[in-house]
Order: structure tokens, then C-alpha cells, then sequence
């Protein structure tokens, strides 16, 4: 067993690794309160058409600018090098179009684009139930998609390439929708919900219909609320979906997420070794590995749901919960009311993972069962593991969650490799090739 000074130790890395880079030279707009003071547009509506070489518009922020609450915006096929930002109640229900048939076409391109404008391709902000749609953003130095302070939005079939922190990304927001799109090559997470408000009666936000692959995280979500992750693919990141609690931004810890109906696979990207196609960012504490090769961690955390999601070819563990013991907030450290039941582990046998759950015993209400496919756990005698539903303390395992600690300082250490099972068109990304079909790079 390790000393508890080597746990927080090591503790204090995790949390540092996994705090997201807003803080990183980033201009953001301060959170605020989102509310939905201003009602639906009544019209008349008009539609302003972008086209680079032709007009009226030759930028998307010019349109942008010209456009009232309502309107649709039109972009022609081409190469956009501009960051557009689209702000306030003025712009609220605005949807801004490009190919929905071909995303790739309509190229919001960070690369040479200054100052501001250099840091997201699309900036929603206090503009509530705005759409986008039929876009791709890439080389941004912070966010491909960003949205922040909202009520309700729309992503639809937008694709995210190489940006410097998140691929498509919803901040301090009540409600939206991302779907239909990809994320791929970002040196923190494709797809990331955070700091969601809390709400007495909520508002759901949907994640449907989306892959994030080669990313160093799939999804991430620091203190979200009411998100459901269903339908998608998460495959070839370092690790997959983490929902977890961190003192970097407001309303820790996350709660009452589902996790449902996913693939969630192959997620043992060593984006540490070799040629990695983003620019590795530091942490806090320098460049320390985040562990790799898990499915779903749920790192702290109240009511999250990850069901009938089929979970393999994951090196280190399918899906675990770990206590986030380094929260400021003590009465948010716990584990609370968390269930993982009913997902298929290990693809029938052909594909299995290196542990397929995990679980440190850590709070109280927490169950596990109903899952299929289950090999070597950890603990291995499934100590700390209730059936569903469970009432009650669960019974901690220091040793338990002292191990997995030690995965952040040596993960591919702990890996336990098995065979994958082929996909047609698609190959593993352990270490980043060139040459390697990792995942779609359209949506």
C-alpha cells in the first residue's frame, strides 16, 4: 500500500492533469448567469449569403454583424481564415448554415488568423438557441466551436480538426445540442460539456451521433450537469468519457449524466510517444501523462447512469469511479448514487480490456451489476462492488484506490493488452503514424 503523502501526491497530479486549459493564454468572456430573458424572434427573418469571392459578404463575421435575431446565414463552399464571434441577444436563434452534406467544404482555417479572432473558430456567447451547421474549424489556438453563457444551442454536423484545446465545446451553458459531428487531433478533449449550472428544474443538454477519436480525452466534463452521452463513438483517444469534479471552474462536482447506448473502444492513445499530431500543452506541474487506456471514468461524482454502452479493447480498465479526494469542497468529494449496469464488456470475448471495471469503494449508493462480458476487475474479488440498486455505505478499498492512483504516473505500465478484434477501415492508435486509419475525418 502507498503512503498517504504519495497518494495526494499523486492525487494533486491527476487533478492537475485533468483541469481543463482555459486558463491557458486564452481570451475568455467572464460566465454569467444564462437566462432566457428575451423571447423567440417574431420576424420578419431574412437570409444573408457569405461567399469569398462573389458576396454580399465576403467574411462570415460581416454577416454576422449585419444579421438580427432569427436570421439564417449562408456560407458558400470555400476557406474562411477568420474566427468569428457571435454575441448578445441581438444575434439570439440566429443559424448559420454551410454544407450540411459536405462540412469539410465550408473551412474556417485558425492558421494566420491574429490576435482574438486566432482563438475559436465560432464564439457563441450570451446568444441564446443559436445553430450551427455544415462547418469545419481547424487550427484555432483554443476551441474549434465554442459556446458560452447560453441557453440552449444547436451543433449539427460540424467537424473539428487540430484546434489548441477542445474540438466542440459548450461552457457555463443551460441546455443544447451537439450532433452529428467529429472531433478529432486536439491536445485536450473533441467534445466538452463544463460548469453547468445548477437548476431546479433542468434542462438537458444531448451529446447523439458524434465521434471524437486521437484526442488525448474524448469527452470531457468538469462539473457538468444533466448531460446525456448517447449513440456515439469514442475510440482511439487516450481515454474516453470523464466526467469528473475539479476545483478549476464553479458548481462541483458533475451530477446526474447518462452514459448510454455508445461504443466506446480502443482508447489507449500514448499520445506521450512518438510524433503526436497536436502540440503537446504542460499541465501545472509539467508534462505528466494522463492515464491512458480507460473507457469511461467517472472521477467524482453524484447520479451519473452509464448503461447498455458496449465497452471494449480499453488497455487499463472499460469503466471505473474513483473518489476525487482533492476537491476544496469535502461535501463534493464523494462518489453519490452512481451506476454502471447492463454494458457489454470485452465484444464478446474478441476484444477485451484490460480490467473491465473498476471501482475504489469510495461513498455511498453506488452499484454495479448486469453488465456482461466481465473478466478481471478490480478489486479482483469485486469487494466494493454492490448489486443494483443499492442503498447504503459502500465498503472502501484504500488499496484499491491507491493502485489506480498509480496509474497517472505510469499507465501504460499497467496496461494489460489483449488482441483487438478488426474493424474494417479502421486501425488502432496506440502510437500516432501518418499512414494509420484512425477514425473519420468528416461528419
Amino acid at each position: 500500500m502507498l503512503r498517504r503523502t504519495t497518494t495526494i501526491a499523486a492525487v494533486a497530479t491527476a487533478a492537475a492533469v485533468l483541469a481543463p486549459s482555459v486558463a491557458q493564454a486564452v481570451d475568455y468572456p467572464p460566465p454569467t448567469n444564462p437566462k432566457a430573458t428575451v423571447g423567440k424572434p417574431k420576424g420578419p427573418f431574412k437570409t444573408l449569403k457569405v461567399n469569398k469571392k462573389k458576396g454580399p459578404y465576403k467574411t462570415i463575421q460581416a454577416a454576422v454583424d449585419a444579421a438580427g435575431p432569427g436570421d439564417t446565414i449562408r456560407i458558400a463552399d470555400g476557406t474562411y481564415n477568420e474566427g468569428v464571434q457571435i454575441k448578445g441577444s441581438g444575434k439570439r436563434y440566429l443559424k448559420v448554415i454551410g454544407n450540411p452534406a459536405h462540412p469539410e467544404r465550408v473551412v474556417l482555417e485558425g492558421k494566420g488568423v491574429k490576435g482574438i479572432k486566432a482563438q475559436n473558430g465560432i464564439q457563441v456567447n450570451g446568444a441564446n438557441e443559436v445553430g450551427l451547421q455544415g462547418l469545419k474549424a481547424q487550427n484555432f489556438k483554443a476551441n474549434g466551436f465554442f459556446v458560452v453563457n447560453n441557453v440552449g444551442y444547436t451543433f449539427d454536423r460540424l467537424v473539428a480538426e487540430r484546434d489548441g484545446v477542445y474540438g466542440i465545446y459548450a461552457f457555463n451553458t443551460k441546455g443544447g445540442t451537439m450532433k452529428n459531428s467529429v472531433a478529432y487531433y486536439h491536445n485536450d478533449a473533441g467534445f466538452y460539456i463544463g460548469q453547468t449550472p445548477p437548476q431546479t428544474k433542468p434542462i438537458r443538454s444531448i451529446v447523439t451521433n458524434v465521434q471524437s477519436w486521437g484526442n488525448v480525452l474524448g469527452f470531457s466534463g468538469t462539473n457538468m450537469k444533466y448531460v446525456t452521452i448517447t449513440k456515439s463513438k469514442w475510440f482511439n483517444n487516450g481515454t474516453g468519457i470523464v466526467p469528473n469534479a475539479l476545483d478549476s471552474e464553479k458548481f462541483a462536482p458533475p451530477e446526474d449524466n447518462v452514459i448510454t447506448d455508445n461504443d466506446i473502444f480502443w482508447n489507449n492513445f500514448d499520445y506521450k510517444a512518438g510524433n503526436a499530431p497536436f502540440v503537446l500543452r504542460k499541465t501545472a506541474v509539467g508534462s505528466i501523462p494522463y492515464p491512458i487506456g480507460v473507457g469511461v471514468l467517472v472521477f467524482g461524482g453524484r447520479r451519473h447512469l452509464v448503461s447498455n454502452n458496449r465497452i471494449y479493447g480499453n488497455y487499463l480498465v472499460g469503466a471505473g469511479m474513483l473518489q476525487q479526494l482533492l476537491l476544496k469542497d469535502k461535501s463534493a468529494q464523494d462518489l453519490i448514487g452512481n451506476q454502471i449496469k447492463d454494458n457489454a464488456f470485452g465484444k464478446n470475448g474478441t476484444d477485451i480490456n484490460g480490467r473491465e471495471l473498476f471501482y475504489d469503494g469510495n461513498g455511498s449508493d453506488n452499484c454495479i451489476s448486469g453488465n456482461t462480458g466481465v473478466q478481471l476487475t478490480m478489486p479482483a474479488d469485486q469487494s466494493t462492488f454492490a448489486p443494483c440498486p443499492f442503498t447504503g455505505a459502500n465498503a472502501f478499498s484504500s488499496a484499491t484506490q491507491n493502485e489506480a492512483i498509480g496509474w497517472v504516473g505510469s499507465p501504460t505500465g499497467q496496461w494489460i493488452k489483449h488482441p483487438h478484434a478488426p474493424i474494417p477501415g479502421l486501425d488502432p492508435l496506440e502510437t500516432f503514424s501518418k499512414s494509420g486509419k484512425y477514425g473519420p475525418k468528416t461528419a
